[in-house]
């Protein structure tokens, strides 16, 4: 079922932020590269309480049941409130931001988050790894109130990959031969992984998710924008790919709970064209947590690949 329009209504500050965004983007070759720092001075912002519908919605939509956050805020809608103040300490940075990926991220639950009231949400970017070929814009941005301190702490992890122009200017060196054979080496599905559910993703799940979060980057559900772009089609938002993964793991491994899981670690490591059918894996356990796959079947492509850690 299509989620409805009026969500909408409740995404003013990030329609706005992704329109100050291509605004910004657009002016960048127009005016001398601004001033910045890393770590970034600390911003901070208060969050008005969501729309009880509103969380409703999103968490049937990601396939979580509804039950089960009577009260508290899912810590997989944190995109929905940290991209305007994370887009802020990008103010400055010498990148063009309408080339910005999405590379993964990773959330730490220390407590739920209460609903119904105003959250206060402090970002600022931690530091930039370039390398001459792309840059890593580590930014983070913790949720809490006063009675829960430090209660979610998000680390996203941007990514730039700079053209042949800009890597000779930086005087970076062409990728060597073994280099080019691990970058054609794609993420894959364990043969031995479990598969613990499977999605069928419709075509118009690009723009639900903009509708319930307000990130309505044209490449996630206008097909003629997104093949401009050399995509089949549209693609999935990465957060709503993780999103869906967590709520099936609740689903499958914690019994329906909402409480287990302590830390998700992501990168999402190819676009998810839609419309599509995957399943969610479940690999080896590693000193950093268990493995979690999303991709089509055991061996093949992986759009998701994770780490995640559990409370006793």
């Amino acid at each position: 079922m299509a989620v409805s329009t009026k969500h909408v209504l409740a995404q003013g500050p990030v329609i706005k932020t992704l329109a100050g965004v291509a605004w910004a983007a657009l002016r960048q070759g127009k005016s001398p590269p601004g001033h910045f720092q890393t770590p970034s001075e600390e911003l901070i912002g208060t969050v008005d309480p969501l729309p009880a519908a509103l969380i409703k919605d999103y968490v049937r939509h990601v396939g979580g049941d509804p039950s089960a956050y009577k009260g508290l805020v899912p810590a997989h809608l944190f995109p929905q409130w940290s991209f305007p103040l994370a887009s802020r300490t990008l103010t400055g940075v010498p990148y063009p931001l309408l080339k910005v990926l999405n590379g993964g991220c990773k959330i730490q639950i220390n407590e739920h988050l209460p609903a119904g009231v105003p959250l206060r949400a402090r970002a600022r970017l931690e530091g930039i790894d370039d390398n001459g070929r792309r840059a890593v814009l580590h930014q983070r941005v913790v949720t809490d109130t006063d009675e829960t301190p430090n209660a979610l702490v998000a680390d996203l992890y941007a990514i730039v990959v700079h053209d042949k122009k800009t890597r000779e200017k930086k005087g970076a060196a062409g990728p060597s031969r073994g280099e080019k054979a691990k970058k054609k080496e794609k993420a894959r599905v364990p043969h031995d992984a479990e598969e613990l559910a499977r999605w069928k993703l419709r075509a118009d799940a690009g723009l639900d998710f903009a509708k319930l979060t307000g990130d309505f980057n044209p490449v996630h559900w206008v097909g003629p924008y997104a093949k401009a772009f050399g995509f089949r089609n549209t693609i999935l938002h990465g957060f709503s790919t993780m999103a869906r993964t967590i709520e099936s793991l609740q689903r499958t491994l914690f019994a329906g709970s909402i409480h287990r899981l302590q830390s998700f670690d992501v990168q999402f490591t190819e676009p998810l064209v839609l419309p599509h059918a995957v399943g969610v894996y479940l690999g080896e356990t590693t000193e950093q947590g268990r493995t979690v796959y999303v991709g089509d079947a055991p061996g093949g492509p992986a759009y998701l690949v994770g780490k995640f850690e559990t409370r006793p």
